[in-house]
Order: structure tokens, then C-alpha cells, then sequence
């Protein structure tokens, strides 16, 4: 087994299955969650312990503070170095797709960005001043692709800025001329977790509980009072409906079953996405797939 990938909605079972063939397979894991990134984020983001690790070493965890901003390239380079660390240890690779998003791109790839210029950053410091602006003229030039960035969206508007000052080109052209590039080479076995929605439900309504009782009031505090609100890692789910509770909008159970509510329909937009998105190798429960992948070695 050289790598594999396991994909599955949130409490599905995914961090328990990676461990458990990491073990087997002699093999490292690299996790493609976007919450799990970040330091000091570790109840709301459901992130594995230590414990929970039981001595396998993962990448994508623990990488980042909150209030520092990524992109898809970043996964893009925990790929390379988590395959590099396989390869060099004698080791298989098992990426574990939280947010699975990541491993599409990982598998189309992304397009080479230019090297951008003290001066050009500049430009874009001062157009980023009026951000309705900014994004007014952008939409002007390239309509199409502008259509999916938000106007409030400051990160996408200065990535394209970017671009548009260093090189002339609108996004739509440059991207023409710079095609993207696959990060993953080989063909990639995927396995996807299937879990009938009134038990991914129950497991959901459980790890909330649990998170909240293990001190998920006092993370959301601690965080709000280090890096504030406007983080896009405390928009999350978990912590959007700690921090309204905190604001008084409901009770302990409002907020045990507002993050559960919300848990829930990302489940169901994660499981719609994946089987959208993506040609699964195997389709069932996490012993099913443990059971598949072991017999078929």
C-alpha cells in the first residue's frame, strides 16, 4: 500500500478508521481538515489527541494559529512533504479528508501563482483600503470569474490583485495560460464512509455533548479573548454557537442542539459533495472498509 484516501461526512468514524490502518499498513496520516490546522483550536475542531493518535504520526494538525489565513496551496505542500516523509520512513500514505474539497484540488491541482513584487504588493495594500471598490473594477475586467469571489471576501480580492498587477492579465486569462497541475500522480484508491442518517445523527447529538464537557466554553472564551471575532476560524461550527451563547442567545441545551443542528447539515453537504465529486474505490461502514482494504492488500 503506497496511499489511499478515506473521505465521509464529520463523526462518521474517519479518525478512528485512518488510526487503525495506519497501524496495520505500517503508514502515516495526513489530515485534510481545515479546522484541525490550527493550534489552540482542539475541542471545537474535533481534532484526534495524542492518545487518540496512538503513536501515528499525522500531518495537517496543529500547524497554524487561528487568526493566520491558508489557502488550498497549503495542503498542497503538506501533501508533498507527508509523501516525501512516507517515502524516505518506507511508509504508506492515508489521507483522511474532513474536508474533502482539499482532495479534489489535490487531484486537479492548482495553477502555478507569480512571484509577486515589493511593488506590486503595494498596489494591492492600497487598492485592498476600498474593498467594494476593488472588487467593482475586478468584476468590470473579468465578470466571470469575479462571480465567485465575495465582495467581502479580502483574501480571494488580493490574491487576484495580485495577479492582475504583476502580470496585466485577468484571472480568467492568466489561469488559461497557467493550467493547473495534479499534486497527486498516481492513481489514488478511495474509500468512502456510508452511515445511515439517523445513526450519523445520534454519534453527532454524542461528540457535541462530549465537547462541551470537555471544556468547550472555556476554549471558545480563551480563543475570543486572544484572537477575537474576526477570524474566519471562529466562524466555524462550534464555535459560531459558543460564541452566541456566550452573547446569551440560548441556554446550554440551545447551544447543545444548535451545534448539532448545524454539525448535522454539513454532514449531509459533505455527503452530497463527496458523492458528486468523486469515484469511490469502496462505498461503506468503517469496518466494512478496514475489512476491504486489509483483504485486498
Amino acid at each position: 500500500m503506497k496511499q489511499l484516501a478515506l473521505i465521509g461526512p464529520t463523526a462518521s468514524g474517519k479518525t478512528a478508521l485512518a488510526v487503525a490502518l495506519a497501524k496495520t499498513l505500517n503508514a502515516v496520516i495526513l489530515s485534510l481538515d481545515s479546522l484541525s490546522l490550527y493550534k489552540e483550536i482542539d475541542i471545537a475542531s474535533a481534532k484526534p489527541t495524542l492518545e487518540e493518535r496512538e503513536g501515528v504520526r499525522h500531518f495537517g494538525i496543529d500547524l497554524l494559529f487561528p487568526d493566520t489565513p491558508f489557502d488550498v496551496s497549503t495542503y498542497i505542500t503538506l501533501y508533498q512533504k507527508a509523501l516525501t516523509f512516507a517515502e524516505q520512513e518506507g511508509k504508506g500514505l492515508i489521507i483522511v479528508g474532513g474536508t474533502s474539497f482539499y482532495l479534489k484540488m489535490l487531484l486537479e491541482g492548482i495553477s502555478d501563482l507569480p512571484v509577486i513584487s515589493p511593488k506590486n504588493r503595494e498596489k494591492s495594500s492600497q487598492a485592498l483600503q476600498n474593498l467594494s471598490e476593488s472588487h467593482t473594477m475586478l468584476s468590470e475586467l473579468d465578470p466571470v470569474y469575479m462571480r465567485q469571489i465575495k465582495p467581502t471576501d479580502r483574501y480571494r480580492i488580493e490574491k487576484v490583485l495580485d495577479i492582475y498587477f504583476e502580470t496585466g492579465l485577468v484571472p480568467s486569462v492568466y489561469f488559461a495560460q497557467h493550467p493547473p497541475k495534479p499534486a497527486i500522480q498516481t492513481p489514488l484508491p478511495l474509500y468512502q464512509i456510508r452511515m445511515e442518517r439517523a445513526t450519523l445523527r445520534e454519534r453527532i447529538i454524542t461528540r457535541t455533548s462530549r465537547m462541551i464537557e470537555e471544556g468547550l466554553i472555556n476554549e471558545v472564551c480563551m480563543l475570543e479573548h486572544r484572537y477575537g471575532r474576526s477570524p474566519n476560524s471562529m466562524k466555524s461550527i462550534g464555535i459560531k454557537e459558543t460564541l452566541a451563547y456566550l452573547d446569551g442567545a440560548y441556554d446550554k441545551a440551545g447551544l447543545s442542539e444548535q451545534i448539532s443542528t448545524h454539525t448535522a447539515q454539513l454532514a449531509k453537504r459533505q455527503t452530497t459533495f463527496n458523492t458528486s465529486q468523486f469515484k469511490t474505490t469502496f462505498l461503506g461502514s468503517p469496518e466494512d472498509i478496514y475489512k476491504d482494504i486489509i483483504t485486498n492488500l
